[in-house]
């Protein structure tokens, strides 16, 4: 074994330090990719106006819906690299990661058939006003000719997270973020191209990120490198990579569909609405980074341990994970809820705009911990073997519950007040089902029970 892959085991050492040496480039990686997400937010919705800033957000939750699925699998395939890895098979990891490749140049072509022939008609179903439709349509069907990037890049990103490696991702992740920011620039503020133009400036850099991952995979340790001979579907991993990520992605996609729910009730509200939602999910993303950089770390940190039967330091780890978690979520939520009329400001200045997504700032921020907790419990589980739960837990309280609470009340209370609350909710509801589980449950041994 190289020394690179040894530097890369989070079976041994402090825990604290190892979890958290992980997560900090996830959480700059993160950082940069919201960066860069809001950036065109920002560009279109201050060179473009309030109508093409409507256009991109209502673009949003769709994307999610189709490209969420895929993430997830891709998580999925992380804990089976991650598990053998932890447990020193590298001939097993071999298998995996070829396999995962050959998955994703699958997805990432059937993406993008799917997702450029469904866009209008999906967009139309949201209930997309029409004076926005048509930049929705064309932001959407140029995002999703870059399927194949988006996809391969997140399947070798969940390659190299697997093995411990957070460095190059992130370097990575800059490069494209600085090059999408240049674009949005040059294209959208500069030459004044419109909403397509934003979408093509992020496909050229997921490319860009994408290549550059499978260039480190294929100067990679011989444990875990590419060999493009090697690529193709091996039937045993496929099963565990589908037994593990098809949850994953299921509970992505559900997840999605509901908040399209939500964005086609949000559509009623009018044009305004819709921009000030949408900027104020952009300042929400950045809420999201401590959550998704500790949950993806206990993914890969308790796939790793169990792998290896150290079972007493996965559970410690899991306490240490969702303690730093929900603190700083929390933190974030508190200054968002303090700024939030300068951040939607930010966006677009029109008083209405900022007072919607002033709005739901204040309704949602300071509830973030609890969402947190619930990401970080499904990311254990899911490093665990288990993903089934977190996506049973998440279909019943983010989804069922959250759409049939608002479709009821907002017929009898046209307020969009009740879609805002509606997140705190069933973030409260699904955090109480995961504290259960967590601590009733044999949650550590869903490996040996699955062998």
């Amino acid at each position: 074994m190289s020394a690179n892959s040894a530097s890369s085991l989070m079976t041994t050492g402090s825990i604290s330090k190892r979890i958290i040496a992980f997560a900090i480039p996830l959480f700059l990686g993160n950082l940069f990719q919201q960066l860069y997400n809001t950036a065109d937010s920002l560009i279109v919705g201050n060179f473009l106006g309030s109508s093409a800033l409507a256009a991109v957000s209502s673009s949003g939750n769709l994307i999610f819906l189709l490209v969420g699925f895929f993430n997830g699998i891709a998580v999925g395939a992380g804990v089976v690299v991650a598990k053998y890895f932890g447990a020193k098979n590298y001939e097993l990891v071999q298998k995996a990661i070829h396999t995962i490749v050959a998955i994703g140049l699958i997805s990432g072509v059937a993406l993008t058939i799917i997702g450029t022939t469904a866009a209008p008609q999906i967009l139309i179903m949201m209930g997309t006003p029409a004076d926005v439709l048509p930049s929705s349509i064309t932001y959407f069907r140029i995002y999703f000719c870059g399927s194949l990037a988006f996809v391969m890049y997140n399947f070798l990103v969940g390659i190299l997270q697997s093995v411990g490696d957070s460095r190059h991702p992130l370097i990575y992740l800059i490069i494209s973020s600085v090059v999408n920011i240049v674009l949005d620039l040059v294209l959208v503020a500069g030459l004044n191209f419109g909403v397509g133009a934003a979408a093509l400036a992020t496909v050229i850099s997921q490319f860009i990120s994408a290549f550059l991952c499978l260039r480190q995979l294929l100067k990679s340790p011989d444990t875990y490198r590419i060999y493009f001979k090697k690529i193709g579907i091996d039937k045993r991993m496929l099963k565990q990579i589908i037994s593990n990520g098809l949850p994953a992605g299921l509970q992505n996609s559900i997840i999605a569909l509901a908040n399209v729910i939500v964005q086609s009730n949000i559509n009623t509200f009018g044009q305004m609405a819709i921009a000030g939602c949408g900027s104020y999910s952009k300042v929400e993303g950045f809420a999201f980074l401590p959550i998704t950089c500790f949950a993806l770390a206990l993914t890969t940190f308790i796939s790793q341990n169990l792998g290896a039967k150290e079972y007493a330091r996965a559970k410690k780890g899991a306490v240490f994970g969702i303690i730093c978690s929900i603190t700083m979520a929390e933190l974030v939520g508190v200054v968002i809820y303090i700024l939030a009329p300068k951040l939607i400001a930010a966006f677009n200045g029109t008083p209405e705009v900022v007072s919607y997504g002033t709005a739901q700032a204040h309704t949602d921020a300071l509830f973030y911990f609890l969402l947190a907790f619930s990401h970080c419990i499904a990311g254990i589980l899911r490093g665990a073997g288990k993903s089934i739960v977190p996506m049973l837990v998440m279909l019943a309280c983010w989804c069922i519950i959250r759409v049939t609470y608002i479709s009821i009340v907002v017929k009898f209370i046209p307020d969009i007040q009740v879609i805002f609350w509606a997140y705190p909710m069933t973030w409260a509801l699904s955090s109480i089902t995961f504290l259960i589980y967590f601590l009733k449950s044999d949650w550590m041994h869903g490996f040996e029970k699955r062998a």
